[in-house]
């Protein structure tokens, strides 16, 4: 399964849309904060990762469409076979929403100045992103070695937070950039001792000998989360779609939460639908953290606790120039939590955590 591949090239259209939106232009991104009109039809984009497997599964066994026909409109699911590239084309505004993870939702529609809700908090990674070392037990043996990752990516999120975490800092190591296609095989060189990688790589990388994981994604949780994302023009003029994906989504929620064999049958489709097999599918749920039911995801959405886990993404976001070459700040992206709550500018808001819709299904009113 794959996510999260190199963020430069959306940083590079952050880059260029957030000029764009400076110069005041009437096309593009910024034009979107303007009011919509209802329409119809929308596109949802996704890419295959284990926490967005159930959209597929809701297309496939036709429950998406049973809450799509009840709000009387249209969803097409479209895979987006490369994830940033899915990102991109909701921020150019080809889709209206998008399977995305909380850092790349600010750093590449967000900071491009496309203003995006968050509609579902869907998991966090409990696991699937890792750190590991050959001849080293523990992060302290990290310091002074050269770290392959896929660089800007949450996998250099997750490294700097391990070193923060352990009384270091990124200017302790050094990194080289490597796509998650070849992260594998450069484990496997002689020259390679360390590397940060997402499943289902890190699988296989800490699998081999002399491998240890040395840090992973459990120890922070709730920080790299993968979400559902959507315009927030779009949402405002067509709350349907926002009624229709979360009712389709807890339902998914539901049937897996069972246990049952109707929620075998249904991860077993998961799988396949991702082309891997079940095992390897369900070692991967091990590690992700789904929120099964729209009550805790609602709980965290209010808690003080996103904002301070949001404040650690934007901070080391900024510091690697991912907010685009206008952002002279880490302020200079507002992003908005329910209650009125805001980080950074309250007049430049573009990422929205609203957990009114899941808390639509957490009461039983879809």
């Amino acid at each position: 399964m794959k996510r999260r591949n190199v963020l430069i090239q959306g940083v590079a259209l952050a880059g260029l849309l957030m000029l764009g939106a400076c110069g005041g232009g009437k096309e593009g991104p910024a034009a979107e904060t303007q009011a919509e009109a209802p329409k119809q039809e929308f596109n949802i984009g996704w890419s295959i990762y284990a926490g967005w497997m159930p959209w597929a599964y809701a297309e496939k066994s036709g429950i998406l469409k049973k809450w799509a026909d009840k709000y009387g409109i249209k969803i097409n699911l479209i895979q987006v076979n490369d994830y940033v590239e899915s990102i991109n084309q909701y921020t150019a505004g080809k889709l209206d929403g998008v399977g995305s993870t909380n850092m790349d939702a600010l750093t590449i529609p967000a900071a491009g100045g496309k203003d995006t809700t968050v509609l579902i908090i869907g998991d966090y990674s409990n696991g699937n992103d890792g750190i590991v070392l050959k001849n080293g037990a523990s992060m302290a043996d990290l310091k002074g070695r050269t770290v392959n990752l896929v660089e800007l990516s949450v996998s250099h999120y997750l490294l700097a937070r391990a070193l923060e975490l352990s009384g270091m800092k990124l200017a302790d190591v050094k990194t080289v950039n490597t796509s998650d296609a070849d992260i594998v095989s450069a484990f496997s060189s002689p020259d390679v001792t360390a590397v940060a990688a997402w499943n289902p790589q890190l699988s296989e990388i800490k699998a081999a000998k002399g491998a240890t994981m040395v840090f992973d994604s459990s120890k922070i949780p709730n920080e790299i989360q993968d979400l559902m994302t959507v315009s927030t023009a779009t949402l405002k003029a067509n709350p349907n779609l926002g009624k229709a994906l979360v009712g389709a989504w807890y339902e998914v929620m539901e049937i897996m939460a069972k246990g049952d064999a109707k929620a075998n049958a249904a991860i077993d489709q998961m799988a396949q639908l991702a082309g891997t097999t079940p095992e390897n599918y369900r070692a991967q749920l091990k590690a992700t953290y789904l929120y099964y039911k729209p009550q805790e995801a609602v709980a965290y959405a209010l808690s003080p606790d996103i904002i301070k886990h949001e404040d650690a993404v934007r901070q080391f976001s900024f510091s690697k120039g991912l907010f685009g070459p206008a952002a002279t700040s880490v302020d200079a992206i507002g992003i908005g939590f329910a209650n009125d709550k805001t980080l950074g500018d309250k007049a430049n808001v573009k990422l929205r955590f609203d957990p009114s819709f899941m808390q639509m299904a957490a009461d039983g009113k879809l």
